[in-house]
């Protein structure tokens, strides 16, 4: 009879196996698609230099231009607007459908439009976050997620010789080639631990980020997050210049990144603004602006959030590299790549370990 912790091995090396052979080439090329975007922003500049070749309009230049913006025909089907800034300063909207657009930010001219099914970048942004099939495939790639952080623990379990021999059971070897693969799939694997588990790990929360802060925040005694007021639906057309200045009035020391814009049911404009000391780039603090009279009836600043809050606001700015500069970005781009060449190595420790076995008589 196979004792209890041998069998327990086995299983756990077929699942290792199997599952980083199936959903394991999903999760590669998903990191692979994420190494790529996080330099989506200078790869657009380089393809568009028209775009971050202008002067960067005063606020309300920038208001004048957004009236125009939202007067035109591209106006129909937008959800939301990026402000400009010193970086792209030009107005960059969404549109429902995930097609970007991009407007100047000083006369509301069409610049750009960006066609999600023609874009190379939008295709892999949606691979990366919806494997292209929308909110069934997000929660397919939370499966992934967690398959990968399941991959990982188990690896290093099944790596693990005892403190005595760990370093050592590390060496790689060039021959025979089912030592070569094997040697190098563990080397990689527990050496770049680390860092896998803070990018699959961090990737795991964005595919489950509601509950994973409401969670946070149940686990810290605190509130859930502020949500827009219901407002009656406008009647007439918004005054920007005044929902800017209120706005840049409310939180003089923050910059205005981000503009949702009112629905059909309800007048509330959602400005997205970031304070100091916030990781993401559009920041995470709010104002909540009544479309009528452009008066501040509500928002959260970020930074005063309790360590549930504050921790959840930090793990996208983890994983897209928003923080750390050039060295974060460079190390999480390179780890982006490793679980291909881990399924890669892996592939070929199968594939020489069934060539070494004896033919049956």
């Amino acid at each position: 009879m196979t004792p209890r912790p041998r069998r327990f091995r086995s299983t756990l090396k077929t699942l290792h196996l199997w599952l980083g052979l199936s959903l394991g080439v999903l999760l590669a090329l998903v990191t692979m698609s994420g190494s790529v975007l996080l330099w989506e922003q200078p790869l657009l500049v380089a393809g568009h230099p028209e775009l971050a070749a202008r002067p960067l309009p005063d606020l309300a230049t920038q208001a004048h231009s957004l009236e125009a913006v939202l007067a035109s025909p591209q106006a129909k089907g937008l959800r939301s607007l990026a402000l400009p800034d010193a970086e792209l300063p030009v107005w960059e909207a969404q549109a429902r459908g995930g097609d970007r657009m991009y407007f100047d930010a000083s006369t509301g001219e069409p610049l750009l439009t960006r066609h999600k099914s023609g874009d190379g970048l939008l295709t892999l942004l949606d691979w990366h976050t919806h494997l292209l099939t929308g909110e069934v495939g997000e929660t397919v790639l939370g499966v992934v997620a967690c398959t990968g952080l399941f991959m990982l623990f188990s690896g290093a379990w099944l790596y693990w010789p005892g403190r005595s021999r760990a370093l050592k059971h590390l060496k790689p070897h060039a021959n025979p080639p089912v030592l070569r693969w094997a040697s190098f799939h563990r080397a990689v694997g527990v050496i770049a631990l680390p860092l896998l588990i803070v990018m699959i790990g961090t990737g795991t929360t964005m595919a489950y980020r509601g509950a994973v802060r409401n969670g946070l925040a149940a686990a810290f005694g605190e509130h859930a997050p502020a949500k827009p007021p219901k407002i009656a639906a406008l009647d007439g057309p918004v005054d920007w210049a005044a929902v800017l200045a209120a706005a840049q009035a409310a939180a003089p020391d923050a910059e205005l990144t981000r503009i949702m814009l009112p629905t059909k049911e309800s007048g509330t404009i959602v400005m997205r603004v970031r304070r100091a000391g916030e990781w993401n780039l559009a920041g995470r603090s709010t104002l909540f602006i009544d479309g009528h009279d452009a008066r501040v009836v509500g928002g959260e600043d970020a930074t005063k959030l309790g360590p549930g809050g504050r921790l959840a606001n930090a793990l996208f700015p983890i994983h897209s590299a928003a923080v750390g500069g050039l060295v974060w970005r460079t190390v999480a781009c390179i780890t982006g790549l490793l679980p291909m060449f881990l399924l890669v190595t892996g592939f070929l420790f199968w594939r020489a370990r069934r060539r070494r076995r004896p033919a049956s008589p």
